[in-house]
C-alpha cells in the first residue's frame, strides 16, 4: 500500500543565528563554518517550546490538507528535545490544536525519526480501515542542548518543526518502498544523557559512564565517526528502499537526505553516481534541526514548487542510535 501526503507544514523561529554571531563567544567565523558544513545560518527559539513549534507546523499541514483537526486518528511525533519525560510530544501537540479524536505517541529515533514516523503511519494505516488520516510531526529544540563551549557541535544546530498529513494511497500499484535499520554499537558517536539523581537504597556504581562521559543534557559527537557511518549507510538505505519500491535510482526525481552536512550529502551522492542537483538541500539555511530536516526540506521544497505531484521522492536520513533510514514513494 502506497501513501499519499495531502498536508505540508512547517515552522521556523524568527531570530537566525548566522556564523559570524559565534565569533563573539568562540574562536571561528563563518568561513571556518561554511566550508566545513555548508551551513550559513541557523534559527533559534526565544522561549518557544518544542511542543508549540510542532503545534505550529502541524496547524499549517492541517490546513494544507483541507482537514480539521478531529479528523486526524493519530499522531506520531519525533524528537529529541521533549519539554517533559512525560507526556509525549504527541499528546502536547493534540491538545495545542484539538485533536480530539487522535491516539499519539512519540517515536525516537533521532535524526531518523521522520523517515520511522512515516513508516509507522504507513503501517497503522495498512492495517487499521478505520484511520483515514495520520499527522507525523518532528520538531526540536536543538539550541537547549548544544554545548557552546565546544565549537564543533555549537555551530552545526538549530530548531524547528515540520508536519505532514498522510493517508493511503489512491490506488493498489502507488509506488512505496522502506528500510530502516540500527547500529547500536555505534551509540557512543552521537549522545545526550539525562541527570537523574541517585536513589537512597544501596551504592550508585554508573559504571556505563565511562563509555559516556561528558555533560549531562548536552549533545556530544565523535564528528569523524559520524561522518564515516552517515557516508556508509545513506546509500545502503538508499538504495534498499528503491529497490523495495521497484524502481532504480534513475527513477528517483528527488533526494532528500538528512542535512548535517553538506560535505557528507556531496559524498553519498558520489559514491551513488547520482547528480548533486538532484538531492534537496537547505542546510544552509538552517542547519541541523535533527529529525525536522527531512520534512522541512520536503516542505521548501513543495511550497517553491520544485517538488510537484507525482514526483517520485526518496528521503533517506542517520542518526544517533546509530539510526538510518529510507523511504521512496511518490508525491
Amino acid at each position: 500500500m502506497g501513501i499519499k501526503i495531502c498536508g505540508v507544514g512547517a515552522f521556523s523561529p524568527e531570530r537566525a543565528v548566522r556564523n559570524a554571531d559565534f565569533e563573539s563567544i568562540m574562536d571561528t567565523s563563518d568561513e571556518w563554518i561554511s566550508t566545513r558544513t555548508g551551513i550559513h545560518t541557523r534559527r533559534y527559539s526565544q522561549g518557544e517550546s518544542t511542543f508549540e513549534l510542532g503545534a505550529k507546523s502541524a496547524t499549517e499541514a492541517l490546513r494544507d490538507a483541507g482537514i480539521e483537526a478531529s479528523q486526524v486518528g493519530l499522531i506520531i511525533a519525533t524528537t529529541i528535545t521533549g519539554d517533559f519525560f512525560c507526556p509525549s510530544l504527541a499528546c502536547m501537540v493534540q491538545r495545542e490544536i484539538g485533536a480530539q479524536n487522535a491516539a499519539a505517541f512519540d517515536v525516537n529515533a533521532a535524526c531518523s525519526g521522520f523517515i520511522y514516523a512515516l513508516d509507522t503511519a504507513r503501517r497503522f494505516l495498512e492495517t487499521d480501515k478505520n484511520l483515514e488520516y495520520v499527522l507525523v510531526t518532528a520538531s526540536d529544540r536543538l539550541s537547549a542542548i548544544v554545548d557552546f563551549n565546544d565549537r564543533a557541535t555549537a555551530i552545526l544546530f538549530g530548531d524547528g518543526s515540520a508536519s505532514v498529513v498522510v493517508t493511503r494511497g489512491e490506488s493498489a500499484s502507488d509506488i512505496y518502498g522502506s528500510f530502516l535499520g540500527a547500529d547500536g554499537t555505534g551509540a557512543s558517536s552521537l549522545y545526550g544523557k539525562h541527570c537523574y539523581e541517585d536513589h537512597p537504597f544501596g551504592e550508585q556504581n554508573h559504571t556505563w559512564e565511562s563509555e559516556f562521559p561528558g555533560k549531562y543534557e548536552k549533545i556530544i559527537q565523535d564528528g569523524k565517526e559520524v561522518y564515516k557511518f552517515a557516508v556508509r549507510v545513506l546509500p545502503i538505505a538508499t538504495e534498499k528502499a528503491v529497490t523495495a519500491a521497484g524502481l532504480t535510482l534513475s527513477d528517483i526525481d528527488f533526494f532528500i537526505p538528512h542535512q548535517a552536512n553538506l560535505r557528507i550529502i556531496q559524498a553519498a551522492a558520489k559514491s551513488m553516481d547520482i547528480p548533486l542537483e538532484r538531492f534537496y538541500v537547505n542546510i544552509e539555511n538552517h542547519g541541523n534541526t535533527s529529525g525536522v530536516t527531512i520534512p522541512l526540506a520536503l516542505y521548501e521544497g513543495v511550497k517553491s514548487g520544485a517538488i510537484k505531484r507525482g514526483d517520485k521522492i526518496c528521503l533517506v536520513g542517520f542518526g544517533a542510535g546509530l539510526t538510518y533510514g529510507s523511504i521512496v514513494f511518490e508525491f
